[in-house]
């Protein structure tokens, strides 16, 4: 069938264009698409710091109705609704465990461009293949995803195009709170880096229960940060950031911290903001970047730990209905953070997105 999409043909552009899709094939399904988040890792690919070949179709925060299953598909059927996610084998010691973020194959899933077939499913008019992203590219008006990266959700169809970010960016950062963390009520949180995966990080640590929420941003951020949940703000471009954290916790530090903001120089702040028996996860950093080993605050503090964490230390079958059921509850209230853009204005979404116009822009088909 022919649908648009948003194809990327050389390093930092994409336009939209009529492409071939194919049906689903086993453990496929055919979703029509509702709307798609963008988030920094599209852009990571359609500027190529990921390793990833041309042409494809990014988008990995999707959201749609499932049209047609291909054979074998058991757990969806047409007219589902659906939040796209990250892909997993399922079949790894990590996958049989229920932690996919930890899937062995991991990283070809998310970025090798193929199905687990080793094929695409995406055909440009002059014939070239099309890679895929995320086992989805829902940067596109309809979408082959697999049966484990197609969550069903429990919500109206006018509500789908809300929860683009579940499938990564809230998932990434909330996860991380809820899943990774799991932090104790009363306890003290600093969240470094204020977009949409720190809000999230916010939020869900108001779920938590932590009285003390710090949230460490720049010159924008900190007012929505207040909004969703922060009990402090401090501005880590002109206040000594270590010092305020101290100050806010008695000196004593936080109990957990989460650096989201991608700038490596901020997880050696992070370690010097811990208290004893402490906390400390990230979950991005910047392409291209140096990443410091910082072995002194943890030779001065050594009982605190250090982690990453990937999509949120997630089983997005079981944490994404968690999620929706939060957000229905009123405690993750993620589409507040949304904008609105048609899909031809995809280049503009990107634009504000890039200068902090924007937390989650969404694109809407």
């Amino acid at each position: 069938m022919k649908v648009k999409a948003a194809v990327t043909r050389e390093k930092g552009k994409l336009a939209i264009e009529t492409v071939e899709l194919a049906e689903p094939k086993a453990g496929e399904v055919l979703v029509k698409m509702v709307a798609s988040g963008i988030c920094h890792t599209d852009t990571a690919v359609i500027e190529q710091y990921l390793p990833v070949t041309f042409p494809v179709v990014a988008g990995h925060e999707g959201v749609g109705i499932v049209e047609k299953v291909g054979p074998g598909v058991t757990s969806l059927k047409a007219g589902d609704r659906v939040v796209l996610t990250f892909p997993s084998c399922g079949t790894c010691a990590h996958c049989e465990e229920a932690h996919p973020y930890s899937c062995d194959d991991n990283f070809t899933m998310l970025f090798g461009g193929k199905f687990r077939d080793g094929t695409t499913r995406m055909t440009t008019g002059d014939g070239k293949n099309v890679g895929t992203m995320f086992m989805q590219s829902s940067f596109a008006t309809y979408a082959i995803a697999t049966e484990d990266n197609a969550i069903k959700v429990d919500v109206d169809a006018d509500d789908l195009k809300k929860l683009c970010s579940l499938g990564c960016g809230v998932q990434t950062g909330a996860g991380a709170v809820l899943n990774r963390m799991k932090p104790r009520p009363g306890s003290s949180i600093a969240i470094f880096g204020c977009g949409a995966v720190g809000l999230a990080g916010i939020m869900a640590a108001k779920i938590s229960g932590c009285s003390t929420i710090i949230a460490i941003h720049g010159s924008k951020g900190r007012e929505e940060a207040l909004a969703f949940g922060a009990t402090h703000t401090i501005n880590g471009r002109k206040e000594d950031t270590v010092a305020r954290v101290k100050e806010i916790t008695g000196g004593k530090g936080v109990n957990y911290a989460l650096e989201s903001s991608g700038q490596p120089p901020l997880a050696v702040t992070m370690l010097q903001c811990m208290a004893k028996e402490g906390l400390a996860v990230t979950v991005s950093v910047t392409a291209g970047a140096e990443v410091p080993v910082a072995l002194e605050p943890l030779i001065m503090n050594p009982s605190v730990s250090f982690a990453g964490c990937v999509e949120g230390h997630s089983n997005p079958k079981v944490f994404i209905p968690e999620m929706v059921r939060l957000w229905k509850e009123g405690k993750l209230p993620v589409d507040k953070m949304n904008k609105y853009y048609k899909f031809d204005e995809i280049e503009k979404a990107f634009e504000e997105s890039h200068t902090g116009g924007v937390l989650k822009p969404i694109l809407v088909f």
